[in-house]
């Protein structure tokens, strides 16, 4: 019987991955007042307040059925560590045991955060940490809220910038993400901006188009790193499925459809790799008619990698070149580099930590 009811339980759904529609959904079964989905919906994401008994104005006979209805995604910190810069990285295990990191980028008026998507990845990029351990399962849409829930508890203020870039592929955990992006830009619920909400994906085409057609209010970046097919099938087996003409064609009809809007291109430059100026003169050439910015991201070693930083001088180079043809670039510095804030690491320090304990 007890192991009937630990079922039932963990068949109910998470109250922070409900948005308005389900909400009211959840009133009207508890035979309440619709008004009350509204207390629910202005606690939970506009408060940050998750626990319905801290909730005065519902009514008892709703807090019987979320008691016996819905559950939390409370994560447990695992690990917290805070770079010189500010920037902070945790590590949260949810219910069923499986760990994912976070980021917080502090920064003047603004707090941003990197939050995950999946446990480990499936896309396989070789310069990625996160790569390494493969695909473990997709995040629920409340566990990617409960990141940004526990942000806030941390933090003691609201996240003000979201970017999914954290572990896994957004756009592998379509529907999940979309939910997600939806709710944290509901004007009833977190409100933020789309423009505050980045996206970014390494390369899925066909999901670049279900963006365009579902006018997923968040904005698109794109992690293209290199000029080649040759090299960028190398470092992101992803392009043999979906090469960089493909790529751009989706880029270019994503930008078609949204008027105005930009694309935020990342470039990881890999020492000796793709940080040549040839590669610089080729991405202006791949890149004409796609408005953006480019964001050039000098490669951040780990332990066990076969890429290297790339010299600063090369770095400088290939950013006037983009200058000179008018393309905004921006050199952005790791953020968190003496905690090794990249995706990934924290884990495997942790896990590092744990063998190295369980050692006789």
């Amino acid at each position: 019987m007890k192991h009937n009811s630990q079922n039932k339980l963990n068949q109910q759904p998470y109250l922070t991955g409900m948005n308005a529609q389900a909400l009211l959904d959840l009133c009207r079964d508890a035979g309440v007042k619709d008004v009350h989905a509204q207390t629910l919906n202005a606690y939970i994401f506009r408060r940050g307040i998750i626990n319905w008994h801290a909730m005065p104005e519902l009514p008892q006979q709703l807090r019987n059925h979320l008691d016996q209805h819905v559950r939390l995604v409370e994560p447990k910190l695992i690990a917290d560590q805070q770079a010189v810069d500010g920037t902070r990285k945790i590590l949260l295990r949810m219910p069923d045991g499986k760990e994912v990191e976070s980021v917080l980028i502090p920064a003047s008026g603004r707090l941003t955060q990197c939050v995950s998507t999946q446990v480990g990845c499936a896309i396989g990029c070789k310069f990625c940490l996160t790569a390494t351990a493969g695909l473990t399962r997709n995040l629920s849409t409340a566990e990617i809220m409960s990141q940004v829930f526990t942000a806030r508890h941390l933090m003691g203020q609201p996240v003000t910038n979201l970017v999914l870039m954290g572990m896994g592929e957004p756009l592998h955990n379509y529907d999940a993400v979309a939910d997600f992006v939806r709710m944290v830009t509901d004007p009833q619920g977190m409100a933020f901006s789309p423009r505050r909400v980045t996206l970014s994906t390494a390369g899925l085409v066909p999901a670049i188009y279900r963006m365009i057609e579902d006018e997923l209010p968040c904005s698109l970046a794109v992690s293209l790193n290199a000029t080649t097919d040759e090299v960028r099938s190398h470092i992101m087996p992803i392009n043999q499925k979906y090469p960089l003409a493909e790529l751009l064609q989706a880029m270019r009809t994503y930008v078609d459809r949204h008027g105005r809007k930009r694309i935020l291109i990342e470039y990881i430059l890999l020492g000796g790799v793709n940080d040549s100026i040839e590669d610089a003169k080729r991405l202006i050439k791949l890149l004409d008619g796609i408005a953006g910015t480019i964001n050039l991201l000098p490669f951040n070693p780990f332990p066990g990698s076969q890429w290297q930083r790339p010299a600063r001088s090369h770095v400088e180079v290939f950013r006037a070149e983009l200058k000179q043809a008018g393309f905004i670039a921006v050199v952005r510095e790791s953020r968190g580099r003496d905690i090794s804030a990249a995706c990934g690491q924290l884990k495997t320090e942790v896990n590092a930590r744990r063998k190295l304990a369980d050692t006789p």
